[in-house]
């Protein structure tokens, strides 16, 4: 699974997501490849609901 793919599972919309804060979605993908999806998930649980407000796919 990719990043974008576990973005779009999570319906935040990851173009969005990309260019409104560069910097928190390159930190976010280079930890999502070091770990399994379900513990990133249950690492930025409270963090993934507030970028899912900012930036729910459309």
């Amino acid at each position: 699974m990719t990043f974008d793919d576990y973005l779009a599972q999570k319906k935040i919309d990851a173009d969005r997501f990309q260019q409104a804060e560069p910097e928190r979605f390159s930190e976010w993908q280079r930890e999502f490849a070091q770990m399994h999806p379900e513990s990133f998930t249950v690492q930025k649980k409270f963090l993934l609901n507030d970028t899912r407000r900012k930036y729910l796919v459309r």
